[in-house]
């Protein structure tokens, strides 16, 4: 009994002292920065069913447009987002292209949007454009956020002596978001309501 107490000990010590306790800090890091990431999409979501209807209201015949949009965003629903999503590099590559093939059709949707001079003059639509503005910049930050702490925690796995403690625990790297397509898909969309300059996005929130 002694000697397992001490075995169990000795074996807390090495795994402390090869990462094991910095590893799990890292991943606990990635857990929470992946969750705004999805609550930030989440939210990009939630505000499009209305702001496809407000624009159906005053441009019922873009339906090339409007038939896009619904789509992309049931395609975005459609992938079932599990902890393990991030752990799998195709899985991620496919939530990514989702997602930016979203952001793509929003942005076509609001450049439709400056032919209709009613429609731009609508408080609701104005409202849900600077929403989704803002929206669409919390969801660079949260993904630039997610980007470090995966690469902290990959640095983390990989290097000696803390990679051994990884095999031993079966901790991996992690997916990632491409870095060198946040710039193109992450890009808040922009509408000028004509006679001036472009609307300003909402400021970001505190601390972001």
């Amino acid at each position: 009994m002694r000697i397992k107490f001490f075995l169990a000990v000795l074996l807390s010590l090495l795994l402390t002292g090869c990462g094991y306790n910095q590893i799990q800090i890292n991943d606990e890091q990635v857990t929470a920065s992946w969750s705004e990431v999805l609550n930030q999409y989440k939210r990009r979501a939630d505000l499009i069913p209305n702001l496809v209807q407000v624009v159906q209201g005053y441009a019922a015949h873009e339906k090339d447009v409007l038939t896009r949009v619904t789509e992309a965003r049931a395609n975005v629903a459609g992938i079932k987002v599990t902890p393990e999503l991030v752990n799998d590099p195709d899985a991620m590559a496919k939530f990514q292209k989702a997602q930016g093939e979203l952001s793509g059709a929003l942005s076509r949707l609001l450049v439709v949007a400056e032919n209709y001079p009613n429609l731009k003059a609508d408080a609701s639509f104005r409202d849900l454009q600077a929403q989704l503005e803002g929206t669409e910049n919390r969801i660079t930050v949260a993904r630039n956020r997610y980007i470090k702490a995966v690469q902290e925690y990959n640095v983390t796995v990989r290097t000696f002596p803390n990679n051994l403690t990884a095999m031993v625990v079966g901790a991996k790297p992690k997916a990632n978001f491409a870095v060198d397509n946040e710039a193109t898909i992450s890009e808040p969309p922009k509408v000028s309501f004509g006679g001036g300059a472009p609307a300003p996005a909402p400021a970001r929130p505190a601390g972001q």
